[in-house]
């Protein structure tokens, strides 16, 4: 369609508008959701020495099958006091450090210990240094742990902490407002006037958004007044890095978030993209401060956000890959051919398949209870039958 953007433009342009923020030093037990802006080398070796992985007794392989001597014990944090000699076995814990002169643990089910006699009983190791992490088996000092821009998931966070790091450097939490539109919606839970509707757009953004590294204000809802916008609009972009507004996207008479942004003294950098739901989606800038505008549809808001909120959060955030992955899975049924904008379908994924939900209207919230992927169907793609093999994004 003539003057609308494909969405991989529209994305590029939006993230392009202003570089990810500053960064700052925190400590590592707060960094959950954040974003690294410099990488974590380790400042240590992952074991520093070689360590038992089972409970038993540490021997030289040399000296199998025995009998061996026990002449001692080492627990996990405590350092050896004695070495192991020819026909001698230390009693050892998982963790401990390994003593000098042993290459190898033999289990403590397969020997018989009666005082200092050990004699054994099973299979024994097998070869020499068996049941041992060697040191620098995980990581060595220096290594890079992780990449700027990475997630801090758990798994980072504990590799960050083994490699010696107490805090880390992220990137900073974008600020957030979110201005909903319109003069039908009202507040969660109060008494409707005919022509009425809940105002369900903001809590589910911030719901949305707390997936996110960002410091997200109240939403605040303005009627369908192009000054009460403008002036709301104006006053966000003084302490907000981001302002997300919901309805008013379109061209109607009461659509307003366009000449507001004008009115504020914003520019507007594109709007209109070949999608669907969501094509009359805004972005603009009011100083430093970046302006999405969502249409209101809950829908088309949830799959806006999804593409290009979300994205540019954690683009500002310091994200190495802000954009969602592109996922496959089989088609659970046919699948109609596409038209002038590209689909995105809320569907679930069930049994490795992708199950079209039969509404797509963009108006209802009942399939965003279930959905957990947005089905790709692109600009002119022909019929599939079921089975074929399909694009998605994860929306769990």
């Amino acid at each position: 369609m003539s003057g609308l953007l494909a969405v991989e433009e529209a994305q590029a342009r939006l993230l392009a508008l202003r570089a990810p923020l500053a960064a700052e030093n925190i400590a590592i037990s707060e960094s959950l959701g954040r974003y690294l802006s410099q990488d974590v080398i380790a400042s240590r070796d992952q074991p520093a020495a070689p360590l038992s992985a089972m409970d038993g007794y540490a021997i030289r392989f040399a000296d199998m099958p025995g009998p061996w001597t026990i002449t001692g014990e080492i627990a996990a944090g405590a350092a050896p006091d004695r070495t192991v000699g020819a026909g001698e076995a230390i009693r050892i814990f998982t963790g401990a450090m390994l003593p000098d002169g042993a290459d190898t643990v033999i289990l403590q089910e397969d020997v018989a210990a009666a005082g200092t006699a050990l004699t054994l009983t099973g299979d024994g190791p097998g070869t020499r240094g068996r049941h041992i992490r060697e040191r620098a088996g995980d990581f060595a000092a220096g290594a890079r742990l992780l990449a700027a821009g990475t997630h801090m998931g758990a798994g980072a966070i504990a590799a960050a902490i083994m490699g010696g790091a107490g805090e880390v450097r992220v990137g900073s939490r974008p600020r957030v407002a979110i201005l909903t539109t319109g003069d039908e919606l009202v507040a969660p839970g109060r008494a409707l006037a005919p022509g009425q509707i809940p105002n369900s757009n903001g809590a589910m953004l911030a719901a949305m958004l707390a997936a996110v590294p960002a410091d997200v204000a109240l939403p605040l809802h303005m009627r369908d007044d192009r000054m009460s916008i403008a002036n709301a609009i104006k006053e966000l972009a003084r302490h907000h890095d981001v302002i997300v507004t919901v309805g008013g996207a379109s061209v109607g008479d009461h659509d307003h978030v366009r000449g507001a942004l004008d009115d504020a003294g914003g520019r507007l950098d594109f709007w209109k993209i070949a999608m669907r739901p969501g094509k009359p989606l805004i972005a603009g800038t009011i100083g430093e401060t970046l302006l999405l505008g969502l249409p209101g549809n809950p829908g088309s808001a949830f799959v806006t956000a999804t593409l290009f909120l979300l994205p540019l959060i954690r683009h500002l955030a310091g994200a190495a890959h802000p954009l969602p992955p592109i996922r496959q899975a089989p088609l659970a049924a046919a699948l109609a051919a596409g038209g002038a904008r590209r689909d995105y379908l809320r569907a679930r994924v069930d049994g490795a398949a992708l199950h079209m939900f039969d509404s797509q209207d963009s108006g209802q919230t009942v399939p965003l209870i279930e959905a957990d992927a947005l089905l790709i169907r692109e600009i002119g793609a022909p019929a599939r039958a079921a089975g074929a093999i399909a694009d998605y994004i994860a929306i769990a």
